[in-house]
Formats: C-alpha cells, structure tokens, sequence
C-alpha cells in the first residue's frame, strides 16, 4: 500500500465567459478553423466573383467597366474598399489551398502524422499562405 497513487487527469468543463477566451488553440487548431472560415467566405463571395467574371467575358465594354471598379469603387464602397475585399479573397483562396493540401497529405501519410508533425505543418501552410498573400496583394494595389 506504499505505492504512490497516480494522479488521475481533471476534465473541466469549459466557463464561456471566462475559459473561452483564455483556451489557446494548437497551431492546428486554429489552422483548421480559419480553413472552415476561407471555405464559407469563397462560398459567399462567389455570386459576386461569377458577376465580375460575367461582366469581364461579356464584351470589351463590360470589361472595362469591371476593371474600373477596382480603380473607383462599386456602389457605397470606395476602389481601397474593393480591392481590400479581393485581397481577402486572395487569402481566403491560398489559405483554403495550403490548408487543404496539407489534409491530403496527413491523408496519404497517414503512418507520419504526429503532434509535431501538426504543429510544423499547420505553421508552414500559415507561412506559405501568408507570403502568397502579401505577393498578390502587392498586385492587387498596385505596387509591382
């Protein structure tokens, strides 16, 4: 009966108003959130991306209409306004990209996936996605 007794793990149930904002996700975590946020925002966006692709195939015209939008704005929203909108288009497209490549490939190689291996992949689909996304945005607003 000398044996030290093992202590058993303390499940807690979460506090919303207090715990929630304290938890920390794992990079993984928080990586497989923001792929489910760029996935709804891709889907909600899309009406006005098959618009501006309608507007921009339809006649030389129409072409330039759509290419004077990111220069003057659309309706209330001013040309920073727009292009800030297909900026966060652009991320939400290479984030979901990089973020899906990476579940196909802890999909395929499954037999490697570790907790580390999570932690070093989910920060390199961030990087990746991020760099791609300041590369495009510099294209976006004009800067090369």
């Amino acid at each position: 009966m000398n044996e030290v007794a093992k202590k058993r793990p303390e499940f807690r149930n979460i506090n919303l108003f207090h715990d929630v904002r304290t938890y920390r996700l794992p990079p993984a975590g928080v990586l497989s959130i923001l792929h489910r946020v760029s996935g709804a925002i891709m889907f909600l966006l899309l009406p006005v991306l098959l618009w501006l692709l309608d507007m921009s195939l339809r006649s030389p015209e129409t072409f330039a209409k759509a290419t004077s939008i990111f220069r003057t704005g659309l309706w209330i929203f001013p040309g920073f306004l727009v292009r800030l909108g297909v900026l966060v288009l652009v991320w939400a497209f290479l984030h979901h990209l990089c973020a899906g490549i990476r579940h196909l490939w802890m999909d395929v190689d499954h037999h490697s996936v570790t907790k580390e291996f999570g932690r070093k992949s989910a920060l390199a689909s961030f990087a990746i996605s991020l760099g791609l996304t300041v590369v495009f945005g510099a294209k976006v607003f004009g800067l090369y």
